[in-house]
């Protein structure tokens, strides 16, 4: 990166955990004993005769001044009740995060997978009313069947989409909404099929983004469907202004996982 991007396009590095110290590998000692490693180099004390990180971690390519090397240590607090936890993941939203990473103190590095000593704690950000505009087949068992929707929300007398749900039907009720759809197909663009917007389902979300891919402008991220809404007619679902007050109030774009 050239000293002039890295001026442009100020972006940071966050180191997380140590995985090798001084020619060995430190990937089974403990996640604390790690962390304890790492804030020694980032503070500077020598550890086992290596100089501080900052002295050997460069992006500058020698062209940058010392102050645009980027190096972040990725902040890492102790949880001391359930209590404490939702605490700390409240803080971690208001910062525009989407959730945290809960790792166990004494757990070891695990290349390519989390496993059961680290979990990823997100919650639903809100629900909304959407109508179901297109559907297409899905993957594996579900492959014969229309189980990927594509939903909608109102503005005015018209129908906007803001994203795609595949999760949180049962077998029985995609059977059913696939013989439906296909007795409802208004047309099929390959192996798409725009179908009559009658079909209004609840999806929960994690965060709204902005999207040019969708006429909304909007975009769920990670939607997942609580149930059908056969008590809710089409024209009582949500609006393009309920999805941008959601937007809104979660300040804005969401970042990655803290």
């Amino acid at each position: 990166m050239t000293a002039a991007m890295q001026l442009e396009i100020p972006v940071s590095y966050a180191i997380f955990d140590l995985l090798a110290l001084n020619g060995e590998l430190t990937i089974d000692r403990p996640l604390r004993e790690r962390k304890k490693l790492l804030a020694e180099l980032f503070a500077g004390r020598k550890t086992e005769g290596l100089p501080p990180v900052s002295d050997w971690l460069d992006f500058s390519g020698g062209e940058a001044p010392p102050t645009q090397t980027r190096l972040l240590l990725a902040p890492a607090l102790e949880a001391t009740s359930s209590a404490h936890l939702e605490e700390l993941f409240a803080a971690a939203q208001s910062r525009g995060n989407e959730g945290l990473i809960i790792k166990a103190a004494d757990s070891a590095y695990s290349p390519g997978r989390r496993g059961k000593y680290w979990l990823k704690l997100k919650h639903e950000l809100a629900t909304l009313d959407v109508v179901v505009t297109a559907a297409e087949n899905g993957n594996g068992h579900r492959a014969q069947v229309l189980s990927d929707y594509t939903l909608a929300v109102r503005n005015g007398e018209h129908l906007l989409n803001v994203g795609k749900a595949y999760t949180g039907l049962t077998d029985a009720e995609i059977a059913r909404m696939t013989k439906w759809m296909e007795e409802h197909t208004l047309r099929q663009r390959k192996h798409v099929r725009e179908v009559e917007p009658r079909i209004v389902i609840e999806v929960a979300f994690n965060a709204v983004m902005r999207s040019a891919r969708h006429d909304s402008g909007y975009a769920l991220r990670f939607p997942r469907i609580v149930r059908l809404r056969e008590d809710k007619l089409p024209s009582e679902i949500d609006t393009l202004d309920r999805a941008r007050q959601i937007y809104d109030r979660q300040g804005g774009e969401i970042q990655a996982a803290s």
